[in-house]
């Protein structure tokens, strides 16, 4: 019954259905098929609600509302100015600044996604004027992009802390280190890339000079209050003065404050359309959770953790084995599968299995969110891709080549998040 089960899934999938509506099919087939089956439908609405009925999850919409009042407020602008600013006219400086506010962006919106679409939208037009090459230039968007699911507050994380049973505080703190390395790496292979290419220097040099002439303290003036926030959200959480769900609620007050009465770049009747465009956002989210939490009660009734525990311990024998295994299962997956839909999915089978081999909670989350946000640009259906293509006036194959060094920086580092358990454990 569990191929059955499995088989109805990949079917779903290959045609295209919705993840959830892949999920929700497989969940009812083992009561169709016997009636005497534990897993009745009663038992399978009692575990999805039983899902959703918890406070952490609550965390979810908060970021995400608190992420798009940011995006509206235009916080990326602000931070892309400091960072650029510190940059001034060194070799691939403001390719880089474009990172590192991709980096910090992340630590407000919690999604990839977002983060390409804030960044990209006010980035790829200034790197073009400055004349990088414009597929480049969203190539840099689209990968630091995945940032956002890293970095924490991550969306991911929260689901993965959700179904593990594992501390969202962890999984945040587990991230900060993680995420900086990319950064680094991607930022080295900006400068390989600008060095081997050159730079329009007169450009630069312009765009740095408008910069200087407001000011480093009018510059960071303007950018404070948005570099402020992911330290009062992590800042809270780490210091013990509020839980994740708690940060998230302080982070939408905040985003309101600032964006309200300090910038000024939102109106109170904006409020309303965007609480509506949050809830949008996060329905997909709630149905997969809670679809998700009763096809895992399934799987357990089927003893689907044992089966694949045991199919994995028939051909994998170390450790190093069976992270590769991870590793190119999830590059795969992230080729067609959501980040938080492969979380929900795997995570639950993967853990007993990790763990029998020395491999720690908190270590497996930062792998399996690391390697799935390589996905968010992968062909064919990276979703960075498709935010940054049209911004960067290129269709989304051309993209995907040009942003093969980038992937690889990203493999690259997750290689060494993988075999380095201290890069993810050592804040804990």
């Amino acid at each position: 019954m569990l191929g059955i089960v499995f088989g109805a899934f990949l079917v779903a999938m290959v045609l295209g259905l919705p993840m959830a509506v892949a999920m929700g099919s497989a969940t009812f087939i083992p009561q169709l098929i016997k009636s005497s089956f534990p897993g009745s439908m009663n038992y399978i609405i009692q575990a999805m609600i039983g899902g959703l009925n918890t406070t952490p999850i609550l965390a979810i919409p908060l970021f995400m509302l608190s992420g798009a009042l940011m995006t509206r407020g235009g916080i990326s602008k602000k931070l892309f100015d400091i960072f650029a600013y510190i940059a001034g006219k060194k070799t691939a400086g403001v390719p880089c600044a474009v990172v590192v506010t991709c980096l910090f962006y992340g630590a407000i919106s919690g999604s990839g996604p977002a983060t390409a679409a804030a960044v990209g939208a006010m980035c790829i037009p200034i790197l073009v004027d400055l004349g990088y090459d414009k597929v480049f230039s969203a190539a840099i968007v689209a990968t630091a992009g995945g940032l956002g699911v890293i970095i924490p507050p991550s969306i991911p994380f929260i689901m993965y802390a959700l179904f593990t049973n594992g501390s969202v505080g962890d999984m945040f703190k587990a991230g900060i280190l993680p995420g900086c390395l990319i950064a680094l790496i991607l930022m080295f292979y900006c400068w390989y890339y600008c060095k081997r290419h050159g730079e329009d220097k007169a450009r630069i040099a312009e765009n740095f000079e408008n910069l200087k002439k407001r000011g480093f303290a009018r510059v960071f003036m303007d950018g404070f209050w948005a570099v402020l926030t992911p330290v009062i959200i992590l800042g809270g959480i780490y210091g013990g003065f509020v839980t994740p769900t708690e940060a998230a609620c302080v982070s939408v007050f905040y985003a309101l404050i600032v964006c309200i009465f300090i910038y000024k770049t939102i109106t109170v009747k904006d409020v309303p359309q965007l609480l509506k465009d949050a809830i949008a956002s996060y329905a997909p989210i709630c149905v997969l959770i809670g679809l998700a939490t009763g096809f895992s009660r399934i799987l357990v009734l089927l003893k689907a953790t044992d089966a694949f525990q045991a199919l994995l311990q028939s051909f994998i024998g170390s450790r190093v084995s069976l992270l590769l295994f991870v590793i190119v299962l999830l590059l795969i997956l992230g080729m067609f599968m959501d980040v938080g839909a492969a979380v929900v999915i795997l995570a639950p089978m993967l853990l007993p299995v990790a763990q029998s081999f020395g491999i720690g909670q908190v270590h497996l989350g930062i792998i399996m969110v690391t390697d799935l946000a390589v996905g968010f640009v992968t062909p064919p259906f990276g979703m960075n891709l498709f935010v940054a293509a049209p911004l960067g006036d290129t269709n989304v194959a051309t993209l995907g080549k040009k942003a093969m060094p980038f992937i690889v920086c990203f493999i690259f580092a997750l290689l060494l998040i993988a075999f380095v358990p201290a890069i993810s454990e050592c804040l804990l």
